[in-house]
């Protein structure tokens, strides 16, 4: 059974710059029948309910709180090829041509998000450049034979290595002695465009419902998923929810641990002022294991996140913490007014690697992005409708990641993650 979000979603610079009119999405009302049930209205449910009605399958789609409301609405908003985990995971898993594959489709994932964006004419102030951060000089080493291995092995040639002054012309900071610079990364504003995908999900007859949480899901053939209100009965089900599972499937609960990540938006910076931060307006995420990440916004504000919680409970100290960091990453931002803050929560995967699958022959999930999500989101729903429309080998590629459990049981799972993340934020400093 899932728990309902609060009919408030948290504020955010993100609700409070929204573009897109989606229109009313009441609640699902009485029994309903259709091709597919989507569960979740993030960025997975509504590519899979937008790719699904464009094959010409009757689609409702089920949000329990308002479309966008979970880490699709509320994230840093980066678009990049690559998953959650280093490819060397892949590799080991499935080998070398299964993980070109993977790479390959992770790529597709954001020249799909691109395309949407274009195609639904979803004002999302989509921007080009990324780089990944070294902070320290063990970082420098780790990039430089990430760069080498992804050109030999993977025919990869957007990346290059920056450092000196060359680093400064995109991020004005003492704070990295190196970055990798990626070409075909970029950033979106994530509200913006989630709602874009529903609105053009509805437009292709989706038929939305908006607090309607599922709080069952009944195998069969037909299967039907719940609501308090009402009932659809489906030929498939696709189930969205990350990591808002809450216990809907119990069967998938293990595999995916809920993580709290936060983030703020200072105030609108000058041309000038940012120009002394962004100057090419790249996103920009560090190499630490508890990462920060950051970008500016259309109207120039800084939005930066990182931190992390894993018991729902904001961590001691975290608002000086995050804003010490602002001012020593970005000294010329100190002093900057902190116009919002929030927080949200993704969901994290044993070894980061997604976690695609079936269960029966009609219930297909997608799930465990690792904070990786933005673009390979994008994707998976459209890999979910290929499957369900009898083409299923590009998402058979994914659902063969081996996934464990996490170790310890419903008692023990979370102290034990917070223990190993301990550990690699020691190393972090190191």
């Amino acid at each position: 059974m899932t728990t309902p979000p609060p009919l408030a979603p948290p504020a955010s610079w993100y609700r409070d710059s929204i573009a897109v009119e989606l229109g009313d999405c009441p609640p699902l009302e009485g029994e309903v029948r259709a091709n597919v049930c989507v569960v979740g209205g993030g960025i997975t449910g509504c590519s899979a309910a937008l790719h699904l009605a464009e094959r010409g399958y009757s689609v409702v789609l089920l949000e329990a709180g308002e479309i966008g409301h979970g880490a699709s609405g509320r994230s840093g908003g980066q678009i990049l090829p690559g998953l959650g985990t280093d490819i060397t995971t892949v590799e080991k898993a499935l080998g070398r041509e299964r993980a070109r594959d993977i790479w390959e489709m992770s790529r597709e994932a954001v020249r799909l998000t691109a395309e949407l964006v274009e195609r639904h004419a979803i004002p999302c102030e989509l921007a080009w450049g990324y780089l990944h951060a070294a902070v320290k000089q063990r970082h420098v080493r780790e990039l430089e034979a990430f760069r080498e291995r992804m050109a030999r092995d993977y025919g990869y040639p957007a990346l290059t290595m920056l450092q000196g002054e060359a680093l400064r012309e995109h991020v004005v900071t003492d704070a990295y002695p190196a970055a990798l610079h990626d070409a075909e990364g970029g950033h979106l504003h994530p509200l913006n465009y989630t709602l874009g995908l529903a609105r053009a999900a509805r437009h292709a007859g989706v038929a939305i419902h908006e607090r309607s949480a599922a709080v069952e899901v009944r195998h069969g053939q037909p299967a039907s998923v719940i609501t308090a209100s009402g009932r659809v009965t489906a030929d498939f089900v696709v189930l969205g929810t990350n990591a808002y599972q809450a216990g809907l499937m119990p069967e998938l609960s293990g595999r995916i641990m809920r993580a709290a990540n936060y983030m703020i938006a200072t105030e609108p910076l000058s041309a000038e002022r940012a120009a002394r931060v962004l100057p090419r307006n790249d996103a920009l995420s560090d190499a630490n294991f508890v990462l920060d990440y950051y970008r500016l916004s259309a109207d120039r504000r800084l939005i930066y996140g990182g931190e992390v919680s894993y018991d729902g409970r904001e961590p001691r100290g975290l608002e000086a913490r995050m804003d010490a960091k602002i001012a020593r990453i970005f000294p010329v931002l100190k002093g900057v007014r902190i116009d919002y803050r929030w927080g949200g929560d993704v969901a994290i995967t044993l070894d980061r690697a997604p976690d695609f699958g079936r269960l029966g022959r009609n219930v297909y999930y997608a799930q465990g992005y690792s904070g990786h999500g933005m673009a390979l989101s994008g994707l998976a729903g459209k890999l979910l409708a290929e499957a369900i429309a009898g083409q299923s080998e590009r998402f058979d590629v994914f659902a063969a990641m081996p996934h464990r459990h996490f170790p310890g049981g419903r008692a023990m799972r979370k102290p034990l993650l917070v223990l190993a993340t301990n550990f690699y934020k020691l190393r972090d400093r190191l």
